[in-house]
């Protein structure tokens, strides 16, 4: 017999949302409906799939469940993920013999996934999604400092779900349930003396962490469920960044609206980081390059340039080519000034440049604890994300 416990009990702080993200529509459905249904759908899980969650979420997610007729049992999470998962193992059958843990908010898992780690499971004990790195990692100390370079097809980035023979995971959680927490399950098995197995993931299997995720998770649902393709898709997303330096002698201006402050940023143009990453983002989006490539800063023809008029710039070529946006998120990071008094003017100036409500237009500001250059003081960077469509 094999159970699932399914853990949903966090609170999403790095999505930026009011409430638990797996109660958000992904696609007009909620993600934990899909990452249920996922498992549900596979019909391996005779012993039930049990759903962890936070109290606070309890009935929103029941009368979810109840109003799509979806049979999972739910149960309250603890204070940390290590807690939610002993919560949820302890609600599984007892006659249960496998048990897969997965995270809530990993709703594109697919049933090859999920099988793989249980036919693994009933092999070896153990059967964990993971696949292969991409980019090389570097080991560093506590100042910065690069003191080892792992070899790359050694390393292994891991997902859920986290499949396990249910003695030898009860067992476990049983073990280390106070005092030695641990970040994944598996490393719970590791501390048993278990050989943990790793079976093959998939790099769309993503966890919805921040905003970007949920834009990427919408163009896979698209393509899976009979959305255009990639060569012919309405909707296209694009990432921007952009940083510079803090400087006297300058005005500080972000999201086209100036920001009293004793320093400005540095650039050729008027430095709006902002927008700057912003329109990298929509350039992205649309395969046009870079702002770089645009507006070049050995032009003199961009020096002083007002990065508002360099942005409808911008959205004509995007029109040229049959787009439009369709929504924007901007993070701006800056240890000062404080900015929360001035993003509503940002938010109008940017959606009257885009041709579009000021609903669809999200700007946030950040700091980062006084760490690294921004929180020192010596500059400000920004990140944006863009969704374009098709007109």
């Amino acid at each position: 017999m094999k159970a699932a416990v399914i853990v949903a009990a966090g609170r999403g702080s790095r999505m930026g949302m009011e409430r638990n993200k797996v109660l958000y529509p992904l696609c007009g459905v909620p993600v934990i409906m899909r990452t249920v249904r996922a498992f549900e759908a596979t019909g391996f899980f005779d012993g039930g799939i049990v759903v962890v969650a936070s109290a606070c979420d309890m009935d929103d997610m029941r009368a979810m469940f109840e109003r799509a007729n979806v049979r999972a049992a739910l149960v309250a999470g603890g204070e940390d993920r290590q807690q939610s998962v002993y919560n949820g193992i302890s609600a599984c059958d007892p006659r249960a013999d496998i048990i897969a843990i997965h995270d809530g908010a990993r709703p594109l898992v697919t049933r090859e996934v999920i099988e793989r780690t249980i036919d693994s499971a009933g092999r070896y004990g153990s059967g964990v999604a993971a696949v292969m790195l991409k980019d090389t990692v570097k080991q560093v100390d506590g100042d910065g400092r690069v003191v080892d370079t792992p070899r790359r097809d050694t390393l292994r980035a891991v997902q859920t779900p986290q499949t396990f023979d249910a003695a030898l995971i009860r067992e476990a959680h049983e073990r280390f349930k106070r005092g030695e927490h641990a970040t994944d399950d598996a490393m719970l098995a590791e501390r048993m003396g278990h050989a943990v197995r790793l079976t093959e993931g998939d790099v769309e299997n993503i966890k919805l962490t921040t905003p970007e995720d949920m834009l990427l998770a919408e163009q896979v649902i698209l393509r899976r469920e009979g959305g255009e393709t990639r060569e012919g898709r309405h909707m296209r997303i694009g990432h921007g960044y952009d940083v510079h330096r803090l400087v006297e002698g300058r005005r500080l201006i972000l999201c086209g609206v100036e920001v009293p402050h004793t320093l400005g940023l540095l650039g050729h143009s008027d430095a709006d980081v902002a927008l700057h990453a912003l329109m990298d983002a929509l350039l992205g989006a649309a395969a046009l390059g870079d702002i770089g490539r645009h507006f070049p800063d050995t032009d003199p023809a961009y020096a002083g340039a007002d990065s508002a008029k360099l942005l409808d710039h911008v959205v004509s070529l995007l029109e040229e080519k049959g787009y439009r946006v369709g929504n924007v998120d901007v993070t701006i990071i800056a240890q000062r000034p404080k900015l929360k008094d001035y993003i509503e003017d940002m938010r109008a100036c940017v959606a009257g440049h885009l041709k579009v409500d000021v609903g669809c237009v999200n700007i946030k500001a950040t700091t980062t604890e006084k760490l690294g250059f921004e929180g020192e003081g010596l500059g400000i960077s920004s990140h944006a994300v863009a969704c374009i469509e098709r007109m």
